[in-house]
């Protein structure tokens, strides 16, 4: 094992230690938090039923909508800490993929984007549906925002193997500005604000995360050449479907 593996390896476990010490934390304050928010909102809302000065009015809409956009926050938070068990099923991840590049390509928010789609062969993955839809939908939407001036975003899907297990592979990536050595860190952390061109606002990085480690993934992260980014997720195959012999090793993008 190389020098170079083994200082990989010591940041993915040091940056899932401290993921998993932020989704507890999410967890508890999410709690504490959400009773007087629901006491705030109610309160607003007696207020508003007798109040008929305009100016007053408004000023309780605007109370009630920032209260209810901490409430989402919160919301977020406790579902990056606490969320559902995923429900794996046998999906093929191309089929996936062209479906949701698809709702982005007909997404006016994001004319300046080309797009380069690999994904034409069936890659077999064990995964929930639905979680399966979010992590690609956030690291699409995370280079859509990278590209807010054009650029182009390419995505393939392959089978392959890691540690000789078979598995299934994503490669996201994007031509836009890179990531600096801040963001490599902190990528993944909900609420990170050192953020270029972006990149991973709210919770769509962390959730996609989370929902890759639930499942037994991971997710692998490059930023060759200093310019663009590309994600490269690793995910279960599903079970009996890829020979483990004959296929490349799983590796992340240079």
């Amino acid at each position: 094992m190389t020098s170079e593996t083994l200082s990989a390896d010591f940041d993915r476990a040091l940056a899932e230690s401290k993921l998993r010490a932020l989704a507890e934390f999410a967890a508890g304050a999410g709690h504490e938090i959400n009773n007087p928010i629901a006491t705030i909102v109610g309160y607003v809302q007696q207020l508003l039923a007798g109040e008929s000065d305009p100016d007053r009015r408004q000023a309780l809409l605007t109370i009630g909508a920032q209260a209810y956009r901490v409430r989402d926050m919160i919301g977020d938070c406790m579902l990056f800490a606490r969320p559902p068990r995923p429900q794996p099923v046998s999906l093929d991840l191309s089929s996936v993929v062209r479906e949701v590049v698809t709702r982005f390509t007909g997404d006016a928010q994001w004319p300046s984007v080309r797009w380069q789609v690999a994904a034409d062969a069936d890659v077999p993955v064990y995964a929930d549906p639905v979680q399966l839809r979010v992590v690609i939908s956030g690291l699409l939407r995370n280079s859509c925002e990278a590209l807010a001036s054009g650029g182009t975003i390419a995505v393939e899907t392959r089978v392959s193997r890691d540690n000789e297990q078979p598995v299934a592979i994503l490669t996201i990536g994007d031509d836009g500005p890179g990531l600096s050595q801040l963001d490599r860190e902190h990528l993944f952390d909900p609420f990170y604000s050192g953020r270029q061109a972006g990149r991973g606002l709210g919770f769509g990085l962390p959730k996609a995360w989370r929902i890759v480690t639930l499942h037994g993934g991971r997710i692998d992260v490059a930023s060759p050449h200093d310019r663009g980014v590309v994600f490269t997720v690793i995910w279960p195959a599903a079970p009996g479907s890829i020979p483990a012999q004959g296929m490349d090793d799983a590796s992340p993008s240079a």
